[in-house]
């Protein structure tokens, strides 16, 4: 089995710009639309947790080694035995979105971050040449 690392940095130009033009938006409201400023703010709320993950730099990931699956996301952090892991399943749901989970041989699921976790394409590659069993479902609400 092969050694897998994947790390995402939160202060991604991708989420500053994504930030940038719902501000953008919402000043827009203000100017040419002269909504109101308490439902202005009340609307920015909404981007505070990713403005604090851009001040904070947090990062978010996992690793794969032949003994355990470790992921991370800020300051929470979990692993799991590889010998506990009966199968992995990818759930691709309505918005499609990927959402990944593992079923230990106990029956129970654990559900991977999903910030943690690669492009589920790459990511299910990875765990077929690692030996798992990979499942997919799609449109479902697992």
């Amino acid at each position: 089995m092969m050694d897998f690392t994947f790390t995402r940095q939160n202060r991604a130009p991708r989420t500053v710009g994504v930030l940038i033009c719902v501000y953008a938006a919402l000043l827009a409201l203000v100017i040419l639309f002269d909504a109101a400023w308490w439902l202005v703010g009340l609307l920015s709320l909404a981007t505070l947790p990713a403005l604090w993950d851009i001040a904070q730099n947090t990062s978010a990931g996992l690793s794969l080694d032949p003994d355990k699956l470790r992921w991370f996301t800020g300051t929470r952090d979990a692993e799991v035995d590889c010998s506990d892991i009966d199968y992995i399943r990818f759930d691709t749901r309505w918005d499609f979105s990927v959402r990944v989970s593992l079923v230990l041989v106990s029956g129970k699921r654990i559900r991977l971050p999903d910030e943690s976790t690669p492009h589920h394409r790459e990511f299910e590659q990875v765990l077929q040449q690692a030996g798992f069993r990979v499942e997919r479902h799609h449109f479902t609400a697992f």
